[in-house]
């Protein structure tokens, strides 16, 4: 019998496929949070609390696209498929005019 993929790999591998999608779900839930959590301090202004959201969701977005790219760089470096052999030997000898 083969073995289900582990709940890691099933994410790994959803990541992998839905890149734009996982960093944009990240994004709002971020941004939503935030908002929520600046909501609930009455001290502070309407704009401070937006700017505050805003910040905490880029660093949050910064975060999920470098979270990507290690699933990227992962994937690639495990899989090794002919097209990126071929493309590194394209590019590791340019053509002279």
């Amino acid at each position: 019998m083969a073995e289900s993929p582990s709940t890691i790999e099933s994410v790994r591998k959803w990541v992998v496929e839905h890149k734009l999608r996982a960093v944009g779900c990240l994004w709002l839930s971020g941004i939503g949070s935030s908002i929520a959590y600046n909501w609930s301090r009455p001290n502070m202004k309407t704009s401070v609390k937006i700017i505050h959201a805003r910040l905490h969701a880029q660093a949050l977005t910064l975060a999920a696209l470098a979270g990507a790219a290690v699933v990227e760089y992962y994937d690639r470096s495990t899989s090794g498929s002919k097209v990126d052999k071929y493309a590194n030997q394209f590019l590791a000898h340019p053509q002279k005019d």
